[in-house]
């Protein structure tokens, strides 16, 4: 089946075509928000099993886009693609369902409040060219499913990944202009977007862009979510499995070439096992093999990158622990950079400082637990982290001390292809989250409405017009929630009794 084409004939959309197409989107919105959940599933369920027939073809365009081996592309984009649409599709109903708020306090017994889940209308989603098709996928289909229009951009450099989404979209029989494909140039995507009237915006991308979208959006006070970079420490506890975590590890900092946003770039040892786990780690890492276990990077561009943040830390002081071997003659080899393990670092070279989108990694030893969790925060960052331990309770307590959006034990980066666990993270790393039920969320507006059980009642106690005795029943309730001390909120109980609560009208006149 994977021969069926991914070919997309609709319309491919500029700067200049947004405002319009923003209006489209709008009208057909509105229509689509009137489906019945079920319908709207009904149609989504058709892009997936577009999807699932071109699955070979969608790797294909996958990692000629990229550059990702292709059981990168399968276990890191399409994967968790269909995932997302089997987790989204049976809990969207569930996350859109309203609910109620609950009693606060008996003073209020007569309020009941319901949170009720309205779409945003059109959702611009900005995705960027590492995971170029199972970052926007998940991010369509929430908005989907969620009552939204969408408007798309993909990366400049990966233009295929964003034609084979517009396509499987297409095959979902959306509304016309419901879904919209923009190929727009980076620089100017962002500005045309947040001009063109969108009610929100996602975006994956550099910290450096998001902090420049915050500043277009600001006039406008535009919704945002922000997923950006990260330099996550993974954390080897003295107790840990050792193999499991130099396996683990080497696939978490150089898997996709080390292009992830939530790889392990800073690799914290316990130093009662940093001979051991360097024996095992840096063996592995010359046991890469290019072209079936590491891949080339994306771009040129991104490749002189690298290597010269690479250099960079060696300048600086840093040594190579290890190193894989050279491309050979794989395809791809003119942007290939070697997997490294640097040792010998510290907080200023940019392997510690910033973020290398690249196949680097830190090794370093540290006293003890407390200084792991130090150095593991001492990042503007905060996307993801990880902790090997063979003890759970350990694990689970350095967890929860590390800033980190989302923390895994015993593994690391894989958190993003579980649709049920949100995904973003602190500080430098972003606003808001994707996936799950709050992500879902992030394509909802939330409104509260409140609801009055006793309409025979003509006036709230708060109400004009004041008076004395109105004064001394709200002071009264002020004593009683707040008074200092046992006594004073029993003296505060004459002034609450039931005439009082229940006959609003009458103490409303007392003069």
């Amino acid at each position: 089946m994977g021969e069926l084409s991914l070919h997309y004939a609709g319309p491919i959309l500029h700067a200049s075509d947004l405002d319009t197409a923003v209006a489209a989107a709008r009208t057909a919105q509105a229509g689509w928000a009137a489906l019945p959940y079920g319908e709207r599933a009904r149609r989504l369920r058709q892009a997936g099993r577009f999807m699932g027939e071109r699955i070979d073809a969608l790797t294909g365009v996958i990692q000629q886009d990229t550059g990702k081996l292709p059981l990168d592309a399968l276990s890191a984009e399409i994967v968790p693609a269909f995932m997302a649409l089997d987790y989204y599709l049976r809990r969207g109903r569930r996350f859109l369902a309203s609910r109620p708020t609950g009693a606060g306090s008996p003073l209020m017994f007569n309020k009941r409040g319901r949170l009720i889940f309205r779409p945003y209308g059109v959702v611009g989603i900005i995705s960027p060219w590492n995971y170029p098709f199972a970052i926007p996928f998940s991010e369509a289909v929430m908005a989907l499913l969620a009552g939204n229009a969408v408007i798309l951009k993909t990366a400049s450099d990966t233009p295929g990944s964003g034609r084979a989404l517009a396509a499987i979209f297409a095959a979902a029989e959306l509304p016309p202009s419901l879904f919209a494909y923009a190929e727009i140039p980076g620089r100017e995507a962002g500005p045309a977007f947040i001009a063109s009237g969108i009610d929100k915006l996602f975006f994956t991308g550099s910290t450096e862009t998001g902090r420049a979208l915050m500043a277009l959006a600001a006039p406008r006070l535009l919704p945002l979510v922000l997923e950006l970079g990260g330099a996550d420490a993974a954390v080897v506890c003295a107790d840990a499995d050792l193999d499991r975590a130099a396996s683990g590890l080497i696939w978490a900092a150089y898997a996709n070439a080390g292009q992830s946003c939530g790889g392990a770039q800073r690799i914290l040892i316990h130093q009662a096992v940093y001979s051991a786990f360097m024996e095992q780690f840096t063996a592995k890492v010359r046991a890469l093999r290019p072209g079936i276990d590491l891949g080339p990077m994306a771009s040129l561009r991104q490749k002189e990158t690298v290597e010269g943040q690479i250099a960079a830390c060696l300048a600086q002081g840093a040594v190579i622990a290890a190193q894989s071997p050279g491309a050979g003659a794989m395809e791809g080899a003119e942007r290939f950079v070697p997997a490294v393990a640097l040792t010998q670092v510290n907080s200023s070279m940019p392997v510690m400082a910033g973020e290398i989108f690249g196949p680097v990694a830190a090794l370093i030893p540290v006293a003890d637990d407390e200084e792991a969790v130090r150095m593991a925060n001492a990042s503007p960052y905060g996307l993801t982290g990880s902790v090997w331990s063979r003890s759970p309770a350990r694990a689970k307590a350095l967890a929860g001390r590390i800033n980190a959006g989302a923390v895994m034990i015993n593994d690391h980066l894989m958190s993003h292809g579980l649709a049920e666990t949100p995904w973003g993270g602190f500080g430098d790393s972003g606003l808001g989250r994707t996936h799950g039920e709050m992500g879902f969320r992030e394509m909802l507006k939330a409104q509260a409405v409140v609801d009055d059980l006793l309409p025979g009642v003509k006036r709230d106690l708060w109400w004009q017009p004041y008076s004395e005795g109105v004064y001394r029943g709200i002071r009264a309730i002020a004593d009683l929630l707040g008074g200092t001390s046992l006594g004073i909120r029993l003296r505060a109980l004459p002034g609450m009794d039931l005439p009082f609560l229940l006959t609003v009208n009458t103490l409303c006149t007392k003069h």
